[in-house]
């Protein structure tokens, strides 16, 4: 990254301020998938298969794959027989029937709180439900719950997709979501199935996790403040972005990046406030790479502002050491 001079604005007006969201990084669910694949590795030696990226995190596969990890799209280029974990965002049952059929040894790295979500759509297609999905198309845990009850399933990401459904029954319908969506924009898309489905059945608790609100409403606690807000995270992790847009939506520009290294000098040309934060899946190392190489930019002082404290912790599988797991759906704050 060039090294620049302090802009004007700061030689008058001293350093610039960091705004350090918290929580931010790592979830529970990215640390117990990424700590299966370490363990796998430590004690079955490479190669391990992995379907899809463990989590969605350029530095965490690349530093991964360095270590023996192979990273797969697809079960057809895992040798019959071998070793493959299953990402955090989980899979779809026609994915795990595949994976029996060819002997392979599977160790599911599925965040318990997707798995959860998964066993909501078994349980409310089975009573006769249309189960609409809140989420957003392509995306791995978006296709993997689909999977689940594909002939009773529908997605909508907006309140125009809500206006065009149209169930076998309206007086049958729920609904469900993604586990990492905006919680504004979610929240508009369940009124308008309430306004369009008086009956809608709703979950017993919601489904965007405890990690993606957290994160969102710590930088709501800053973005006011910030001229700029910059998001460590990788283009393909949906937390991520849902940070960077509602920065954008309140009026704050903001950035999304892997590392310091894509820091723009013209980004900075009249900033004060920088607010910076960290996607779930983002190893929080980075976010200290970043503020460290924003130094570089001109001086700058580091205020941490956190608003909860995550204690949220999940067990390992039985086939890496961990004992069996009971997720329940309590926020850990």
């Amino acid at each position: 990254m060039a090294n620049v001079s302090s802009d004007e604005h700061v030689k008058n007006g001293g350093a610039r301020r960091i705004l350090l969201a918290g929580p931010r990084s790592f979830c529970a669910g990215v640390e117990r998938a990424i700590e299966i694949v370490e363990r796998v590795l430590e004690s079955r030696g490479a190669p391990v298969y992995v379907r899809k990226e463990i989590v969605h995190n350029v530095s965490v596969v690349d530093d991964l794959a360095r270590r023996g990890a192979i990273f797969v799209e697809e079960l057809d280029e895992v040798p019959d027989g071998a070793t493959v974990v299953f990402s955090a965002h989980g899979v779809s049952p026609a994915v795990r029937e595949e994976a029996a059929r060819r002997g392979l040894d599977v160790i599911d790295g599925t965040c318990p709180l997707v798995a959860k979500v998964h066993a909501k759509a078994r349980r409310f297609a089975a009573r006769g439900d249309t189960v609409v999905l809140v989420g957003h198309a392509g995306h791995e845990e978006v296709e993997g719950t689909l999977g689940e009850a594909p002939d009773s399933m529908v997605l909508v990401s907006t309140v125009d997709d809500v206006r065009e459904l149209s169930p076998a029954d309206p007086r049958q319908v729920s609904y469900l979501t993604q586990t990492t969506l905006a919680v504004d924009e979610t929240a508009e898309v369940i009124d308008a199935l309430r306004e369009r489905f008086p009956l809608l059945h709703e979950p017993a608790s919601e489904d965007i996790c405890y990690a993606t609100t957290n994160r969102q409403n710590a930088l709501n606690a800053i973005v006011a403040e910030a001229d700029l807000v910059l998001v460590v995270g990788s283009a393909n992790s949906s937390n991520s972005v849902r940070l960077v847009e509602l920065s954008r939506r309140q009026g704050t520009p903001a950035e999304l990046i892997d590392r310091a290294r894509d820091i723009r000098p013209e980004w900075l040309e009249g900033v004060r406030t920088i607010g910076l934060t960290a996607g779930a899946s983002a190893p929080p190392e980075l976010v200290t790479e970043v503020a460290t190489a924003l130094a570089e930019f001109g001086p700058v002082s580091v205020e941490e502002h956190e608003i909860t404290r995550e204690t949220m912790h999940f067990e390992l599988p039985p086939a890496v050491g961990g004992n069996t797991e009971q997720p329940t759906d309590g926020n850990p704050n």
